[in-house]
């Protein structure tokens, strides 16, 4: 059994529907159901679960709102995880737990490795930082899997907003200066559980790792593709215009280089993210057939 701690959220919804049509014994549970900060509502989830692996994919990633809902965002980021550590410490369980390229400031001209220092630019990456360490010092039996550019079919995320404004509007602007690694939830989802039988099992190499899509690319042409992936379905061709982070100032900063290098994840588990020109086709095409999960 699977216990999995935030099943509202993009990356939760994808883990319970790939769990269930892979019939995989998986409990999901929302914050409404069990807020990882309580330290009494994570020991009755697992006493009444009794599951053999606990996965962590709940977490506050409003990354502009956290500018000034600190407490907010250090209860789910930085507590959240410190309890569910020591929570799967006492009960001898695995912990998979998601982290995000935002520990990193961006300032590396090339693909971040795992062994590279973090330095958060903001409360959300700082948060996300500390729940991390907090997750180190509790517990030996952990993966972290930082991965960057989340997007899918559930819940709020870039490429459903660019689809949203690619029907309403002739021209979308977006950044071409932050750099990065865009990775659809299906296949965070679908590594999760290729590696979960080893993590159960106790025979897996513990610590921290990156997972995210093949390949690089900017906002701009992330948008860039999703728009033209629509407009061989709706015949909607709204030009996408190409602007800097300077024209486009948001309360917390961003990363310029988000890049994430995923080959130790691939060596050591024999698992990789599809191209992500792929799953941003895939993932419009089954949207739009679907117009109500589009907008969702």
């Amino acid at each position: 059994m699977i216990l999995l701690f935030g099943a509202n959220g993009q990356l939760g919804c994808e883990l319970a529907g790939l769990a269930s049509a892979r019939d995989i014994r998986l409990r999901a549970l929302s914050h409404a159901q069990a807020d990882i900060a309580s330290r009494q509502a994570v020991l009755d989830a697992i006493g009444d679960a009794k599951p053999s692996l606990v996965v962590n994919a709940a977490a506050y990633t409003a990354v502009d709102k956290a500018e000034t809902e600190i407490e907010e965002a250090a209860r789910a980021n930085t507590i959240g995880p410190a309890v569910l550590a020591e929570a799967c410490a006492g009960g001898r369980l695995p912990l998979i737990h998601i982290s995000t390229d935002y520990v990193f400031d961006g300032t590396k001209p090339c693909a971040y490795v795992e062994t590279d220092p973090v330095a958060p630019l903001g409360v959300y990456g700082r948060t996300k930082a500390a729940g991390e360490e907090a997750i180190r010092a509790r517990h030996a039996e952990h993966l972290i899997i930082r991965t960057s550019w989340v997007y899918g079919a559930h819940g709020r995320n870039l490429l459903k907003t660019a689809l949203k404004l690619a029907a309403e509007r002739d021209e979308l602007r977006f950044v071409s200066d932050q750099r990065g690694c865009p990775t659809s939830t299906l296949d965070i989802a679908a590594a999760i559980l290729h590696i979960a039988p080893r993590l159960q099992a106790k025979d897996a190499t513990w610590g921290t790792y990156h997972f995210a899509g093949a390949g690089a690319t900017t906002w701009f042409s992330f948008v860039s593709r999703i728009v033209a992936v629509q407009a061989k379905l709706t015949g909607r061709r709204p030009s996408v215009r190409p602007i800097t982070t300077a024209e486009f100032p948001t309360p917390a900063r961003r990363p310029m280089n988000s890049e994430l290098d995923s080959s130790l994840f691939a060596e050591r588990f024999g698992f990789r993210a599809r191209p992500w020109q792929t799953t941003v086709e895939s993932t419009v095409r089954a949207l739009l057939s679907d117009p109500a999960d589009a907008v969702a």
